[in-house]
Protein backbone atom coordinates (compact mmCIF):
# COMPACT_ATOMS: atom_id res chain seq x y z
CA UNK A 1 0.00 0.00 0.00
CA UNK A 2 1.25 3.49 -0.91
CA UNK A 3 0.01 6.62 0.87
CA UNK A 4 0.77 10.23 -0.07
CA UNK A 5 0.27 12.37 3.02
CA UNK A 6 -0.61 15.98 2.09
CA UNK A 7 -0.07 18.68 4.70
CA UNK A 8 0.48 22.44 4.73
CA UNK A 9 3.05 21.99 7.50
CA UNK A 10 5.18 19.18 8.90
CA UNK A 11 8.00 18.76 11.37
CA UNK A 12 10.94 19.15 11.16
CA UNK A 13 10.48 21.60 8.28
CA UNK A 14 7.77 24.07 9.32
CA UNK A 15 5.22 24.18 12.12
CA UNK A 16 2.51 26.40 13.54
CA UNK A 17 0.51 23.86 15.52
CA UNK A 18 -0.52 20.27 16.07
CA UNK A 19 -0.91 19.45 12.37
CA UNK A 20 2.87 19.64 11.94
CA UNK A 21 3.34 17.17 14.81
CA UNK A 22 0.94 14.74 13.16
CA UNK A 23 2.51 15.11 9.70
CA UNK A 24 5.95 14.58 11.21
CA UNK A 25 4.97 11.51 13.25
CA UNK A 26 2.17 9.51 11.62
CA UNK A 27 3.99 8.82 8.31
CA UNK A 28 7.00 7.56 10.27
CA UNK A 29 4.75 5.23 12.29
CA UNK A 30 3.07 3.99 9.09
CA UNK A 31 6.42 3.20 7.50
CA UNK A 32 7.41 1.16 10.54
CA UNK A 33 4.34 -0.95 9.74
CA UNK A 34 5.48 -1.47 6.15
CA UNK A 35 3.16 1.13 4.62
CA UNK A 36 4.84 3.11 1.84
CA UNK A 37 4.06 6.61 3.09
CA UNK A 38 5.52 9.84 1.72
CA UNK A 39 4.71 13.46 2.62
CA UNK A 40 4.18 16.51 0.40
CA UNK A 41 4.13 20.11 1.66
CA UNK A 42 5.02 23.61 0.44
CA UNK A 43 8.64 24.76 0.38
CA UNK A 44 8.40 27.77 2.68
CA UNK A 45 11.09 30.42 2.84
CA UNK A 46 11.20 30.03 6.64
CA UNK A 47 12.52 26.46 6.54
CA UNK A 48 15.93 26.36 8.21
CA UNK A 49 18.91 26.58 5.81
CA UNK A 50 20.44 23.35 7.11
CA UNK A 51 17.24 21.51 6.15
CA UNK A 52 17.13 23.17 2.73
CA UNK A 53 20.70 22.06 2.09
CA UNK A 54 19.60 18.43 2.43
CA UNK A 55 16.97 18.78 -0.31
CA UNK A 56 17.48 17.43 -3.82
CA UNK A 57 15.93 19.18 -6.82
CA UNK A 58 13.95 16.71 -8.93
CA UNK A 59 12.30 18.75 -11.66
CA UNK A 60 10.03 21.71 -12.35
CA UNK A 61 6.49 21.67 -13.74
CA UNK A 62 3.77 24.15 -14.66
CA UNK A 63 0.60 24.10 -12.57
CA UNK A 64 -2.76 25.53 -13.74
CA UNK A 65 -4.28 28.22 -11.50
CA UNK A 66 -7.63 28.89 -13.21
CA UNK A 67 -6.78 30.61 -16.54
CA UNK A 68 -3.02 30.96 -15.90
CA UNK A 69 -0.12 28.67 -15.08
CA UNK A 70 2.47 28.91 -12.34
CA UNK A 71 5.95 27.45 -11.90
CA UNK A 72 6.34 24.63 -9.38
CA UNK A 73 9.71 23.21 -8.39
CA UNK A 74 9.73 19.72 -6.87
CA UNK A 75 12.34 19.03 -4.22
CA UNK A 76 12.92 15.83 -2.25
CA UNK A 77 14.28 15.27 1.27
CA UNK A 78 14.52 12.25 3.53
CA UNK A 79 14.05 12.45 7.31
CA UNK A 80 13.89 9.43 9.65
CA UNK A 81 13.30 7.14 6.67
CA UNK A 82 10.37 9.19 5.32
CA UNK A 83 10.58 10.87 1.91
CA UNK A 84 9.23 14.42 1.78
CA UNK A 85 8.35 16.30 -1.39
CA UNK A 86 8.54 20.08 -1.02
CA UNK A 87 6.79 22.16 -3.66
CA UNK A 88 8.43 25.45 -4.52
CA UNK A 89 6.91 28.67 -5.81
CA UNK A 90 8.54 31.81 -4.47
CA UNK A 91 5.58 34.04 -5.33
CA UNK A 92 3.35 31.99 -3.01
CA UNK A 93 5.74 30.69 -0.36
CA UNK A 94 8.71 33.06 -0.05
CA UNK A 95 7.16 34.77 2.97
CA UNK A 96 7.84 35.08 6.68
CA UNK A 97 5.11 32.80 7.99
CA UNK A 98 2.78 30.04 6.85
CA UNK A 99 -0.73 31.51 6.99
CA UNK A 100 -2.52 34.82 7.35
CA UNK A 101 -1.98 36.36 3.91
CA UNK A 102 -4.61 38.05 1.72
CA UNK A 103 -4.12 35.42 -1.01
CA UNK A 104 -4.13 32.28 1.15
CA UNK A 105 -6.98 30.88 -0.95
CA UNK A 106 -4.90 31.12 -4.12
CA UNK A 107 -1.72 29.89 -2.42
CA UNK A 108 -3.34 26.69 -1.19
CA UNK A 109 -5.46 26.16 -4.30
CA UNK A 110 -2.13 26.13 -6.16
CA UNK A 111 -0.67 23.71 -3.60
CA UNK A 112 -3.69 21.38 -3.72
CA UNK A 113 -3.52 21.12 -7.51
CA UNK A 114 0.28 20.92 -7.63
CA UNK A 115 0.07 17.76 -5.50
CA UNK A 116 -1.81 16.06 -8.34
CA UNK A 117 0.22 17.61 -11.13
CA UNK A 118 3.47 16.31 -9.61
CA UNK A 119 2.44 12.62 -9.59
CA UNK A 120 3.67 11.74 -13.11
CA UNK A 121 7.04 13.31 -12.27
CA UNK A 122 7.91 11.25 -9.18
CA UNK A 123 8.54 7.51 -8.79
CA UNK A 124 5.51 7.05 -6.56
CA UNK A 125 1.90 6.43 -7.54
CA UNK A 126 -0.20 6.44 -4.35
CA UNK A 127 -3.10 4.14 -3.66
CA UNK A 128 -4.39 6.73 -1.18
CA UNK A 129 -3.95 10.50 -1.00
CA UNK A 130 -4.49 11.59 2.60
CA UNK A 131 -5.22 15.33 2.90
CA UNK A 132 -5.44 17.49 6.01
CA UNK A 133 -7.49 20.59 6.87
CA UNK A 134 -8.72 23.25 4.48
CA UNK A 135 -5.29 24.04 3.02
CA UNK A 136 -5.25 20.75 1.09
CA UNK A 137 -9.03 20.25 0.90
CA UNK A 138 -9.14 21.03 -2.82
CA UNK A 139 -6.95 18.03 -3.69
CA UNK A 140 -9.85 15.51 -3.42
CA UNK A 141 -12.10 18.05 -5.18
CA UNK A 142 -9.70 18.39 -8.12
CA UNK A 143 -9.10 14.65 -8.22
CA UNK A 144 -12.80 13.78 -8.34
CA UNK A 145 -13.83 16.45 -10.82
CA UNK A 146 -10.81 16.55 -13.16
CA UNK A 147 -8.07 13.95 -12.67
CA UNK A 148 -9.71 10.63 -11.73
CA UNK A 149 -10.19 9.52 -15.36
CA UNK A 150 -6.82 10.70 -16.65
CA UNK A 151 -4.29 8.09 -17.66
CA UNK A 152 -2.01 7.28 -14.73
CA UNK A 153 -4.44 8.61 -12.12
CA UNK A 154 -6.91 5.72 -12.03
CA UNK A 155 -8.16 4.08 -8.83
CA UNK A 156 -6.66 6.50 -6.30
CA UNK A 157 -8.70 6.88 -3.12
CA UNK A 158 -8.78 10.06 -1.04
CA UNK A 159 -9.00 10.52 2.73
CA UNK A 160 -9.51 13.91 4.36
CA UNK A 161 -8.80 14.67 8.03
CA UNK A 162 -10.44 17.53 9.92
CA UNK A 163 -8.03 18.72 12.61
CA UNK A 164 -10.05 21.82 13.55
CA UNK A 165 -13.42 22.47 11.95
CA UNK A 166 -13.31 26.15 12.92
CA UNK A 167 -10.99 26.86 9.98
CA UNK A 168 -12.76 25.85 6.76
CA UNK A 169 -11.34 28.00 3.95
CA UNK A 170 -14.42 30.18 3.37
CA UNK A 171 -14.17 32.76 0.58
CA UNK A 172 -16.32 34.62 -1.95
CA UNK A 173 -17.63 32.95 -5.11
CA UNK A 174 -15.44 35.17 -7.29
CA UNK A 175 -12.65 32.67 -6.54
CA UNK A 176 -14.25 30.06 -8.79
CA UNK A 177 -13.31 31.58 -12.16
CA UNK A 178 -10.31 33.59 -10.98
CA UNK A 179 -8.48 31.04 -8.81
CA UNK A 180 -10.06 27.60 -8.63
CA UNK A 181 -10.69 26.82 -12.28
CA UNK A 182 -13.24 24.09 -11.62
CA UNK A 183 -15.54 22.92 -14.41
CA UNK A 184 -18.74 24.97 -14.30
CA UNK A 185 -20.91 21.91 -13.74
CA UNK A 186 -18.92 21.03 -10.59
CA UNK A 187 -18.92 24.36 -8.76
CA UNK A 188 -21.85 23.30 -6.55
CA UNK A 189 -19.45 20.89 -4.81
CA UNK A 190 -17.59 23.74 -3.11
CA UNK A 191 -20.49 26.20 -2.71
CA UNK A 192 -22.05 26.38 0.72
CA UNK A 193 -24.17 28.98 2.47
CA UNK A 194 -23.58 31.56 -0.25
CA UNK A 195 -19.78 31.21 -0.28
CA UNK A 196 -16.99 28.95 -1.45
CA UNK A 197 -16.04 26.49 1.30
CA UNK A 198 -12.89 24.42 0.71
CA UNK A 199 -13.58 22.00 3.58
CA UNK A 200 -17.13 21.36 2.41
CA UNK A 201 -15.74 20.37 -0.98
CA UNK A 202 -13.46 17.79 0.61
CA UNK A 203 -16.32 16.41 2.72
CA UNK A 204 -18.34 15.95 -0.48
CA UNK A 205 -15.62 14.34 -2.60
CA UNK A 206 -13.21 12.40 -0.34
CA UNK A 207 -13.83 8.68 0.03
CA UNK A 208 -13.50 8.91 3.79
CA UNK A 209 -13.46 11.74 6.36
CA UNK A 210 -11.61 11.42 9.64
CA UNK A 211 -11.21 13.62 12.68
CA UNK A 212 -8.56 13.49 15.36
CA UNK A 213 -10.64 11.81 18.08
CA UNK A 214 -13.81 9.68 18.24
CA UNK A 215 -15.59 12.18 20.51
CA UNK A 216 -14.82 15.07 18.16
CA UNK A 217 -16.28 13.05 15.27
CA UNK A 218 -19.57 12.96 17.19
CA UNK A 219 -19.35 16.55 18.41
CA UNK A 220 -19.01 18.11 14.96
CA UNK A 221 -22.41 16.71 14.01
CA UNK A 222 -23.80 19.19 16.56
CA UNK A 223 -24.29 22.86 15.57
CA UNK A 224 -22.58 23.90 18.84
CA UNK A 225 -19.26 22.52 17.56
CA UNK A 226 -19.59 22.41 13.77
CA UNK A 227 -19.20 26.08 12.82
CA UNK A 228 -21.99 25.64 10.29
CA UNK A 229 -20.98 22.33 8.69
CA UNK A 230 -23.21 20.01 10.76
CA UNK A 231 -25.82 19.65 8.00
CA UNK A 232 -23.40 18.40 5.36
CA UNK A 233 -21.55 16.25 7.91
CA UNK A 234 -24.75 14.54 9.04
CA UNK A 235 -25.57 13.81 5.39
CA UNK A 236 -22.11 12.25 4.99
CA UNK A 237 -21.80 10.74 8.48
CA UNK A 238 -21.48 7.26 6.96
CA UNK A 239 -17.94 8.09 5.89
CA UNK A 240 -16.89 9.90 9.09
CA UNK A 241 -14.48 8.25 11.56
CA UNK A 242 -12.64 9.55 14.62
CA UNK A 243 -9.06 8.33 15.24
CA UNK A 244 -7.24 9.69 18.26
CA UNK A 245 -3.87 11.30 17.56
CA UNK A 246 -0.74 10.09 19.30
CA UNK A 247 2.49 11.67 20.47
CA UNK A 248 6.12 10.99 19.64
CA UNK A 249 7.05 8.91 22.68
CA UNK A 250 10.72 8.93 21.70
CA UNK A 251 10.89 12.72 21.81
CA UNK A 252 8.66 13.02 24.86
CA UNK A 253 10.53 10.63 27.11
CA UNK A 254 11.43 11.69 30.67
CA UNK A 255 14.19 9.07 30.69
CA UNK A 256 16.10 10.80 27.88
CA UNK A 257 14.66 14.31 27.39
CA UNK A 258 17.63 16.72 27.27
CA UNK A 259 15.43 19.73 28.20
CA UNK A 260 14.42 18.59 31.67
CA UNK A 261 16.45 18.92 34.86
CA UNK A 262 16.66 15.24 35.86
CA UNK A 263 15.72 11.99 34.12
CA UNK A 264 13.25 9.44 35.46
CA UNK A 265 10.94 6.65 34.28
CA UNK A 266 7.80 4.77 35.24
CA UNK A 267 10.00 2.24 37.04
CA UNK A 268 11.72 4.92 39.14
CA UNK A 269 10.22 8.41 39.15
CA UNK A 270 11.91 9.63 42.32
CA UNK A 271 13.85 12.23 40.29
CA UNK A 272 10.58 13.91 39.31
CA UNK A 273 10.85 15.73 42.65
CA UNK A 274 14.16 17.21 41.50
CA UNK A 275 12.44 18.57 38.40
CA UNK A 276 9.77 20.17 40.56
CA UNK A 277 12.27 21.83 42.87
CA UNK A 278 14.36 23.16 39.96
CA UNK A 279 11.26 24.43 38.14
CA UNK A 280 10.07 26.27 41.25
CA UNK A 281 13.48 27.89 41.56
CA UNK A 282 13.57 28.83 37.87
CA UNK A 283 10.13 30.46 38.05
CA UNK A 284 10.79 32.28 41.33
CA UNK A 285 8.43 30.23 43.49
CA UNK A 286 9.22 28.89 46.97
CA UNK A 287 10.78 25.44 46.68
CA UNK A 288 8.16 23.40 48.46
CA UNK A 289 7.66 19.69 47.92
CA UNK A 290 4.53 19.53 50.07
CA UNK A 291 2.22 21.69 47.89
CA UNK A 292 0.74 20.59 44.56
CA UNK A 293 2.19 22.47 41.58
CA UNK A 294 -0.34 23.03 38.78
CA UNK A 295 0.92 23.70 35.24
CA UNK A 296 -0.66 25.11 32.08
CA UNK A 297 1.00 25.28 28.66
CA UNK A 298 -1.56 26.80 26.34
CA UNK A 299 -2.57 29.43 23.87
CA UNK A 300 -4.27 32.19 25.84
CA UNK A 301 -7.55 31.99 23.95
CA UNK A 302 -11.15 31.73 25.05
CA UNK A 303 -11.83 28.28 23.59
CA UNK A 304 -9.03 26.91 25.82
CA UNK A 305 -11.32 27.47 28.80
CA UNK A 306 -9.47 30.48 30.20
CA UNK A 307 -12.69 32.30 31.04
CA UNK A 308 -13.31 29.50 33.57
CA UNK A 309 -9.82 29.97 34.99
CA UNK A 310 -10.29 33.73 35.19
CA UNK A 311 -13.56 33.31 37.07
CA UNK A 312 -12.13 31.30 39.99
CA UNK A 313 -8.31 31.47 40.00
CA UNK A 314 -8.04 34.27 42.55
CA UNK A 315 -10.35 32.33 44.88
CA UNK A 316 -8.36 29.13 44.37
CA UNK A 317 -5.02 30.79 45.08
CA UNK A 318 -6.39 32.68 48.10
CA UNK A 319 -8.00 29.66 49.77
CA UNK A 320 -5.73 26.75 48.79
CA UNK A 321 -2.15 25.85 49.59
CA UNK A 322 -1.02 25.40 45.99
CA UNK A 323 1.25 26.82 43.29
CA UNK A 324 0.62 27.39 39.60
CA UNK A 325 2.75 28.11 36.50
CA UNK A 326 1.33 29.31 33.18
CA UNK A 327 3.26 29.36 29.89
CA UNK A 328 1.62 30.83 26.80
CA UNK A 329 0.57 33.91 24.88
CA UNK A 330 -2.52 35.08 23.07
CA UNK A 331 -5.45 37.35 23.80
CA UNK A 332 -4.65 40.57 25.62
CA UNK A 333 -7.38 40.12 28.25
CA UNK A 334 -5.91 36.84 29.48
CA UNK A 335 -2.32 38.04 29.39
CA UNK A 336 -3.29 41.01 31.56
CA UNK A 337 -5.28 38.82 33.95
CA UNK A 338 -2.39 36.44 34.51
CA UNK A 339 -0.02 39.37 35.03
CA UNK A 340 -2.37 40.58 37.79
CA UNK A 341 -2.38 37.13 39.40
CA UNK A 342 1.43 36.98 39.33
CA UNK A 343 1.62 40.37 41.03
CA UNK A 344 -1.05 39.54 43.62
CA UNK A 345 0.19 36.01 44.47
CA UNK A 346 3.99 36.08 43.87
CA UNK A 347 4.59 33.04 46.10
CA UNK A 348 1.89 30.98 44.43
CA UNK A 349 1.65 32.00 40.77
CA UNK A 350 4.27 32.39 38.04
CA UNK A 351 3.78 33.45 34.43
CA UNK A 352 5.92 33.26 31.30
CA UNK A 353 4.37 34.93 28.26
CA UNK A 354 5.29 33.46 24.88
CA UNK A 355 6.13 29.90 23.98
CA UNK A 356 9.47 28.45 25.04
CA UNK A 357 9.65 24.77 23.99
CA UNK A 358 12.35 23.86 26.50
CA UNK A 359 10.38 25.49 29.34
CA UNK A 360 7.22 23.65 28.31
CA UNK A 361 9.02 20.35 28.82
CA UNK A 362 10.31 21.50 32.19
CA UNK A 363 6.71 22.24 33.19
CA UNK A 364 5.51 18.82 31.97
CA UNK A 365 8.26 17.19 34.05
CA UNK A 366 8.17 19.44 37.11
CA UNK A 367 4.46 20.03 37.70
CA UNK A 368 2.27 17.64 39.68
CA UNK A 369 -0.95 18.52 37.87
CA UNK A 370 -1.77 19.82 34.39
CA UNK A 371 -4.92 21.84 33.68
CA UNK A 372 -6.83 21.76 30.35
CA UNK A 373 -10.38 23.13 30.84
CA UNK A 374 -11.07 23.55 27.10
CA UNK A 375 -14.42 24.61 25.69
CA UNK A 376 -13.56 22.47 22.66
CA UNK A 377 -10.48 20.35 21.96
CA UNK A 378 -10.48 18.24 18.76
CA UNK A 379 -7.71 16.03 20.12
CA UNK A 380 -5.19 17.78 22.33
CA UNK A 381 -1.63 16.60 22.77
CA UNK A 382 -0.67 18.31 26.02
CA UNK A 383 -2.70 15.93 28.18
CA UNK A 384 -0.91 12.96 26.59
CA UNK A 385 2.49 14.57 27.07
CA UNK A 386 1.63 15.29 30.69
CA UNK A 387 0.74 11.63 31.22
CA UNK A 388 4.07 10.60 29.70
CA UNK A 389 5.86 12.71 32.32
CA UNK A 390 3.72 11.49 35.24
CA UNK A 391 1.93 14.84 35.59
CA UNK A 392 -1.75 14.21 36.22
CA UNK A 393 -4.18 15.97 33.84
CA UNK A 394 -7.30 17.81 34.94
CA UNK A 395 -9.52 18.17 31.86
CA UNK A 396 -13.01 18.97 30.70
CA UNK A 397 -14.74 16.04 29.01
CA UNK A 398 -14.67 17.18 25.39
CA UNK A 399 -13.13 15.87 22.17
CA UNK A 400 -9.82 14.09 22.57
CA UNK A 401 -9.63 15.03 26.24
CA UNK A 402 -12.64 12.81 26.91
CA UNK A 403 -11.11 9.98 24.87
CA UNK A 404 -7.67 10.03 26.51
CA UNK A 405 -8.35 10.95 30.15
CA UNK A 406 -10.59 8.97 32.51
CA UNK A 407 -11.45 10.19 35.99
CA UNK A 408 -9.57 8.40 38.74
CA UNK A 409 -12.45 8.59 41.17
CA UNK A 410 -13.10 4.87 40.70
CA UNK A 411 -9.45 4.03 41.31
CA UNK A 412 -8.85 3.08 37.66
CA UNK A 413 -8.52 6.37 35.77
CA UNK A 414 -5.48 8.43 34.80
CA UNK A 415 -6.62 11.94 35.70
CA UNK A 416 -9.44 14.15 36.92
CA UNK A 417 -12.33 15.30 34.73
CA UNK A 418 -15.39 17.54 34.80
CA UNK A 419 -18.25 17.54 32.29
CA UNK A 420 -20.12 20.84 32.22
CA UNK A 421 -18.49 24.06 31.06
CA UNK A 422 -18.67 25.64 34.50
CA UNK A 423 -15.95 27.39 36.51
CA UNK A 424 -16.92 25.88 39.85
CA UNK A 425 -17.10 22.39 38.39
CA UNK A 426 -13.55 22.95 37.14
CA UNK A 427 -12.50 24.20 40.58
CA UNK A 428 -14.04 21.13 42.20
CA UNK A 429 -12.00 18.89 39.89
CA UNK A 430 -8.82 20.80 40.82
CA UNK A 431 -9.60 20.41 44.51
CA UNK A 432 -10.25 16.69 44.11
CA UNK A 433 -6.87 16.42 42.41
CA UNK A 434 -5.13 18.33 45.20
CA UNK A 435 -6.77 16.06 47.76
CA UNK A 436 -5.48 13.07 45.80
CA UNK A 437 -1.99 14.58 45.83
CA UNK A 438 -2.07 14.64 49.64
CA UNK A 439 -2.55 10.86 49.70
CA UNK A 440 1.03 9.94 48.83
CA UNK A 441 0.68 6.18 48.41
CA UNK A 442 -2.32 6.48 46.11
CA UNK A 443 -0.64 9.31 44.20
CA UNK A 444 2.38 7.14 43.45
CA UNK A 445 0.07 4.49 41.98
CA UNK A 446 -1.71 7.12 39.88
CA UNK A 447 1.58 8.54 38.57
CA UNK A 448 2.78 5.10 37.51
CA UNK A 449 -0.55 4.37 35.81
CA UNK A 450 -0.34 7.69 33.95
CA UNK A 451 3.20 7.07 32.72
CA UNK A 452 2.28 3.61 31.47
CA UNK A 453 -0.58 4.86 29.25
CA UNK A 454 0.03 4.05 25.59
CA UNK A 455 -0.49 7.23 23.56
CA UNK A 456 2.11 6.35 20.96
CA UNK A 457 1.55 6.89 17.25
CA UNK A 458 1.73 3.13 16.74
CA UNK A 459 -1.75 2.69 18.16
CA UNK A 460 -3.17 5.41 15.89
CA UNK A 461 -1.23 4.17 12.85
CA UNK A 462 -2.84 0.74 13.16
CA UNK A 463 -6.29 2.35 13.08
CA UNK A 464 -5.39 4.37 9.98
CA UNK A 465 -4.14 1.22 8.27
CA UNK A 466 -7.48 -0.49 8.97
CA UNK A 467 -9.25 2.56 7.51
CA UNK A 468 -7.03 2.60 4.41
CA UNK A 469 -7.64 -1.10 3.81
CA UNK A 470 -11.40 -0.60 4.12
CA UNK A 471 -11.30 2.29 1.62
CA UNK A 472 -9.29 0.29 -0.92
CA UNK A 473 -11.84 -2.55 -0.80
CA UNK A 474 -14.75 -0.24 -1.64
Amino acid sequence: MKVLYVSSEALPFMASGGLADVAGSLPKALRKRLIGCRVVMPLYDGIKPELKEQMKFLTSISVPVAWRRQYCGIFEAKVDGVIYYLLDNQYYFKRDGIYGYYDDAERFAFFSRAVLEMLPHIDFKPDIIHCNDWQSALTPVYYTTMYSHWSGYENIKTVFTIHNIQYQGVYGKELIPEVLGLPEECTNIIEYDGDVNFMKGAIETANRITTVSPSYANEILDPWYSHGLDTILRERSWKLTGILNGIDTESYNPATDPDIFAHYSAEDFSAKADNKRALQELMGLPQRADVPLLGMVTRLAGHKGLDLVRAVLDEMLSTSDMQMIVLGSGEWQYEEFFKEMAAKHPDKFALKLGFVPSLSRKIYAGADLFLMPSKSEPCGLSQMIALRYGTIPIVRETGGLRDSIQDSGDGKGNGFTFASYNAHDMMNAVRRAMEGYSQKDGWQILMKRAMECDNSWGKSANEYIRLYNAVLKE
